[in-house]
């Protein structure tokens, strides 16, 4: 919910917003969610996270969680192309715990059934996951090992992508633009309604305007000199 200032704020960054662009923002609001979210874990290719990042946000999914044990999260901006100026990031990459289950930890409490993405016989084909029982949260793992046996261990279940040749894996970031167009085109396709709370809308639009208008730091707080 936004503060009565934030909506000042709000009100004030409306008027260099321009129609088409506001338009657009509620035309891509609308399919905003965070029914599914994503986790890399360990992820140390700047440029598979990055490319993660970008399908998760081409594919309507506001919150990505960035787990950090042994591996430090990077960007490459070629390949992000500023995607992530339109999510929420979530890092864990405390030194005195282990990251991977206390993400897991929080997305359980919040209500999110979590898969983790293995290649093993006893995985689910991502075509087959029901998306209809709960929020879904895709574990993806470290590009040489994997998901970690703590992440197999705290899963509710295993996930993978049916292959049909001699190569066992594919690309992480290959990975999740299928696994996340599957699932997200599987929900769409029923009569859930998946979108964002009311409150939600209104905070990540603020941050959206922060982001289309220029100057944007400069202007609010030029406005909120007027106001205090």
């Amino acid at each position: 919910m936004l503060t009565p200032t934030e909506q000042l704020v709000f009100q004030h960054l409306d008027q260099f917003v321009s129609a088409h662009k506001k338009e657009l923002i509620e035309k891509v609001l609308s399919l905003r969610t965070r029914y599914i979210t994503v986790v890399l874990e360990d992820i140390f290719q700047s440029q598979n996270a990055s490319a993660v990042i970008r399908t998760c946000e081409c594919m309507g999914i506001q919150d990505i969680h960035i787990v950090e044990n042994i591996s430090k999260y990077s960007i490459n901006p070629k390949v992000l192309r500023g995607a992530n100026k339109w999510v929420d990031i979530h890092h864990y990459a405390s030194k005195s715990e282990n990251n991977t289950i206390a993400c897991i930890e929080k997305l359980k409490l919040k209500g999110y059934k979590i898969l983790v993405t293995h290649p093993g016989e006893d995985g689910v084909s991502i075509h087959d996951i029901d998306v209809t029982d709960s929020k879904q949260a895709l574990i993806f793992g470290n590009e040489l090992r994997g998901v970690s046996s703590e992440a197999i261990m705290h899963a509710d279940q295993k996930v993978k992508i049916p292959m049909y040749g001699f190569t066992e894996s594919l690309n992480i970031s290959v990975s999740a633009a299928i696994c996340l167009n599957t699932m997200v085109t599987k929900v769409h396709d029923t009569e859930m309604n998946i979108g964002l709370e009311p409150d939600e809308k209104d905070s990540i639009r603020l941050k959206w305007y922060r982001k289309v208008v220029k100057k944007s730091a400069i202007i609010e707080r030029e406005f909120l000199r007027t106001i205090d």
